[in-house]
This record gives C-alpha cells, structure tokens and sequence, in this order.
C-alpha cells in the first residue's frame, strides 16, 4: 500500500458499505503518513456530499486514521476548545493522492470536557438492513466503540492533551513552507 508523504495534499472519500461515494474532502494536508497512522489538517476546505451539496469546514481540524481500527477521529479546533467527532468506519486505506473508508453510520461527538455521546444508532440500524451489513460487523464496532471510549477515558491518542498542540504547531509549519 502506499503511504502519503508529509506536507503533501489529498483527499479524503467516504464510502458507504454499498460502493457509493458519501462525501469527500477536497484538501487535506498530511503531517504524518505511515503504513498504519495518517494524520492530516484542513481549514476550510471543500466538502461535496453525494447528493452533490457542498459546503465549506467552519474551522481547523486535525484527522486521525488507523489502518487497523474501525474508526476515524476529526478533531476540530474552536475558540471555546476542542471538539472530536468520531466517525465509525472501516480502516483507511490509501491511493491516488486519496484516503478511503467506509463510513458505517454511528458517530461519537466528544466534547472540551471529555464527556461523550454516541450518535446516528438508528441510521446504522436502517442502513444495516438496506446494504446488508455482514452479521460479523455489529462485533467489530462494539469493540471499537468500547475501544474509542477507553481511549477517550484514558486520553490517549488524538485525546491525549498534547495531541493538538504538537499536530497544530506541525501544520502551521507545512503551512508556512507552502506560502
């Protein structure tokens, strides 16, 4: 597989189980790119959803990818903190200057304070039945949402307190290169 290089731009396709596009991001600067991590930074980037709607990011963000977890970790910055929106999703997978996942409908919104709450179960319910989700990927998110909420609790990874700090100064770094 191949690996995005730091300080380059890509895209960032969400699918749905079904092969069809969701919503694509159209520049998203990499920090860090490795065969299972890739880290990346937009700001006010364009949005296209499927139906063809675009619309613009409101405010800085730092993703996270895993190419071994089921989930993706948006971690948008605002003047009253951070605030991570977690998508539950295949692992990445990249080429052509593209990163791509699945998107499986449940979302975890956290919050500056750490508290969370679990998003969209119905719209996974709906859509398991429409695209016909194999049985074994109810156990695969349950442990990954149980994995995401350790994370969360424990302030690992992207919630770890100087994630943000160290990711932001490297974005505005690349920013700067690129002015």
């Amino acid at each position: 597989m191949a690996i995005p290089t730091e300080g380059e731009t890509i895209q960032i396709h969400s699918y749905k189980h079904n092969g069809r596009i969701h919503r694509v991001w159209q520049e998203t600067m990499i920090l860090k790119g490795t065969k299972n991590i890739v880290i990346g930074a937009n700001e006010r980037t364009l949005v296209i959803e499927a139906d063809g709607r675009t619309w613009i990011t409101r405010e800085p963000s730092i993703c996270y990818f895993h190419a071994e977890l089921w989930f993706n970790i948006i971690c948008m910055l605002r003047e009253d903190g951070v605030y991570y929106y977690i998508n539950m999703s295949s692992p990445f997978v990249y080429n052509n200057q593209r990163l791509k996942y699945i998107d499986y409908d449940l979302d975890v919104k956290v919050f500056p304070d750490m508290t969370y709450t679990i998003l969209d179960e119905d719209e996974y319910e709906q859509h398991k039945m429409e695209m016909n989700y194999p049985k074994e990927i109810d156990g695969i998110l349950d442990r990954n949402v149980e994995k995401l909420i350790s994370w969360i609790k424990q302030k690992r990874g992207p919630f770890a307190p100087d994630f943000i700090e160290a990711w932001t100064s490297r974005y505005q770094f690349y920013k700067q290169l690129n002015e």
